[in-house]
C-alpha cells in the first residue's frame, strides 16, 4: 500500500453566485454567512430551499447542469471547535461524490473571512479524498481531485497549503498500515524511499551503531524482535536559506504487545498505532519541505516493536542510556519512553533551536483528557498559554501538565539512577514526561506531546477521518510564530 497524494490545479477567479453555474463543474460548494442565512431563504434564490431547510433537510439545487450545496458559516469566523466541526461537516458533502471536478464558491464574505474559510474548506475537501489503507474487496476509491476552481481570488500559499494536507495524509497512511504490512524493516525500507525521492539526507543508526553509542535503553525494546529490524532513522531537510534549526523526534513502535507485562483484555488491538508520533514527525518533514520553509529540521524516527520473547528486556533489569543515565526497568508495556531517551539524546546533540517529540506514550493521558485533545509538557513554562492558544486556533487542542522536578521522588531507584516508571498506579504521562527530560539538556527548549488526539472518532481540525494525523497541523502554526525558534533563552 503506497502513499500517493495527487495536488489539484487549483484556480481563483472572481465569479458571481449568479454567473457561478456558467463554469462547467458538475459541483459547487456554496458557502454564504450564516448571519444571511433568513433574508436569503426568503429571496427569490431561496426561496424553494426554504421549505426544505424547515424540515432539517440539506439545501441543494440544480442550476442548469450544475448541482449546488449550499452551507451557512459565521460571517466573522473565530478559530475553534465549533469552527472547525462546521468545515468539516461542510466538506462531507461533497467528498463522498464521485466528482473529480469542483467549485469552492464564497459569496457575501468579508475579504479576510472569505480567506480564512477557503483556506480551511480546500484543507478538509482535500484530507477527505486521502484513501486511507484497505485491504476490502470491491471497495471502489473515490475519485481525487483534479481541478478546483475557488471564487473570490483570495491569496493563498499553496505549497504550504497542499504540504500540509500530504503531510498529515502520510502520518494517517501509515499509522492506518496493519502490522504485517509496516512492521520495523518494512517501515524503515519506506523511509529510505522517501528521503530519497525527496532529497533529504538518511543514515539509519542501526543496532550495531546503536550498541557502540551505548543506547542501552533503545536496544533494550529492540531485542525482543527476531530480526534485526529496529533502528533510529535520523533524516534531515537543509534548505540554503534556512534562518534556525529544529529537532523533531518520533516513537515508532510498529506494534506494542507490553512484551513481558503482556497487554491483556483487548489492549494489545490497535497497538500497529503505536508508531504514530513517529508518523507525526515525518509528516511534518514533508509538510516543511513542500513548502519549502526556510527551517533547517532533524527529523528523528525510533523504529522498532515491542515483542516477547527468550531475548526480550525483562522487569527489574538495569540499562544505560546513550548518555549514561542507568535506568531500571520496572513495565515492559512503558517501552515508549525508552526508546525515546536514546533518540533524543541523539536529537539533542545536534544543538537545535527547538526539540519536538510526539508520542502516543501513556494511557494515562488519554484517561485524564480523553481523546479531544493531546497532552502538552514543556520546559518553558512562559510559553504554555501561547502554546494553548495555537492549539485552539488550529484546531489540535493541547493541555498542559506540570513538569516540576519534584515528580521525580516518584522515579527514584535503589539500583539505578532512574526508574523507569512508577511501580503500580500513578500519574504515568507527568511521570513519563519526567523520565524523558533526564535525556534533554535543560538549556534546550523542548516539548513533548503525548498524543492522546491521535485517534479520535469524527476527527480533528481539518481531518474528518478517526485516524487523525494530530500534530502536523499544530507543529506547523506552532512554527509559523517566529519567537519559539529565535533564540536560546534559558
Amino acid at each position: 500500500m503506497q502513499y500517493h497524494f495527487h495536488a489539484p490545479i487549483i484556480t481563483f477567479h472572481d465569479t458571481s453566485l449568479s454567473d457561478l453555474a456558467q463554469l462547467t463543474v458538475p459541483v459547487a460548494l456554496v458557502v454564504i454567512p450564516s448571519e444571511q442565512k433568513a433574508a436569503w431563504l426568503q429571496s427569490d434564490a431561496g426561496h424553494d430551499l426554504a421549505l426544505a431547510d424547515s424540515l432539517g433537510r440539506p439545501l441543494e439545487r440544480q442550476v442548469g447542469a450544475q448541482w449546488q450545496q449550499l452551507v451557512f458559516l459565521p460571517e466573522q469566523p473565530v478559530k475553534g471547535t465549533k469552527l472547525y466541526q462546521s468545515i468539516r461537516d461542510a466538506a462531507a458533502l461533497v467528498a463522498n461524490l464521485p466528482c473529480s471536478e469542483l467549485a469552492l464558491h464564497l459569496e457575501g464574505f468579508t475579504p479576510a473571512a472569505a480567506t480564512l474559510l477557503s483556506e480551511l474548506l480546500l484543507q478538509a475537501l482535500l484530507s477527505a479524498r486521502i484513501p486511507l489503507p484497505s485491504s476490502k474487496h470491491g471497495s471502489e476509491p473515490r475519485p481525487v481531485f483534479t481541478t478546483i476552481h475557488c471564487s473570490p481570488a483570495v491569496t493563498l500559499s499553496l505549497p504550504a497549503l497542499l504540504g500540509e494536507v500530504e503531510g498529515n495524509g502520510l502520518a494517517r497512511h501509515l499509522a492506518a498500515m496493519p502490522a504485517s504490512e509496516l512492521g520495523a524493516s518494512q517501515y524503515r525500507q519506506r523511509v529510505r524511499e522517501l528521503a530519497a525521492k525527496e532529497g533529504w539526507h538518511c543514515h539509519e543508526w542501526d543496532q550495531r551503531e546503536l550498541a557502540l553509542r551505548g543506547a542501552g535503553a533503545f536496544l533494550a525494546v529492540a531485542r525482543g524482535a527476531e530480526d534485526d529490524g529496529a533502528a533510529i532513522v535520523h533524516l534531515r531537510y537543509a534548505p540554503a536559506n534556512a534562518g534556525s534549526k529544529v529537532a523533531l523526534v518520533g516513537k515508532g513502535i510498529c506494534h506494542d504487545s507490553g512484551g513481558y507485562n503482556l497487554k491483556i483484555n483487548g489492549g494489545m488491538y490497535g497497538m500497529h498505532l503505536d508508531m504514530g508520533g513517529s508518523a507525526v514527525a515525518l509528516g511534518t518533514l514533508l509538510a516543511i519541505s513542500r513548502a519549502g520553509l526556510p527551517i533547517e529540521v532533524d527529523c528523528w524516527l525510533a523504529i522498532a516493536e515491542n515483542h516477547i520473547g527468550p531475548r526480550a528486556f525483562r522487569p527489574s533489569e538495569v540499562v544505560t542510556a546513550a548518555n549514561g543515565k542507568t535506568i531500571e526497568v520496572v513495565d515492559t508495556d512503558a517501552e515508549g519512553r525508552m526508546v525515546l531517551a536514546d533518540t533524543l539524546v541523539l536529537a539533542a546533540e545536534q544543538a537545535p533551536d527547538l526539540l519536538i517529540d510526539y508520542a502516543t506514550l501513556t494511557g494515562a493521558c488519554k484517561r485524564a483528557l480523553g481523546s479531544r485533545y493531546s497532552g502538552l509538557f514543556c520546559n518553558r513554562p512562559e510559553w504554555l498559554a501561547e502554546l494553548v492558544e495555537i492549539g485552539q486556533h488550529s484546531g489540535e487542542r493541547v493541555w498542559p501538565f506540570p513538569l516540576d522536578e519534584d515528580y521525580d521522588d516518584t522515579l527514584k531507584s535503589d539500583w539505578a539512577d532512574l526508574l523507569q516508571c512508577a511501580p503500580g498506579a500513578s500519574c504515568d504521562h507527568i511521570d513519563a514526561a519526567r523520565f524523558l527530560s533526564h535525556f534533554v539538556p535543560a538549556t534546550l527548549p523542548w516539548l513533548h506531546i503525548d498524543l492522546s488526539g491521535f485517534r479520535h472518532k469524527g476527527g480533528h481540525g481539518v481531518v474528518s477521518s478517526e485516524i487523525t494525523g494530530f500534530g502536523v497541523r499544530l507543529t506547523l502554526a506552532l512554527l509559523a510564530q517566529s519567537r519559539f525558534i529565535a533564540n536560546r533563552a534559558v
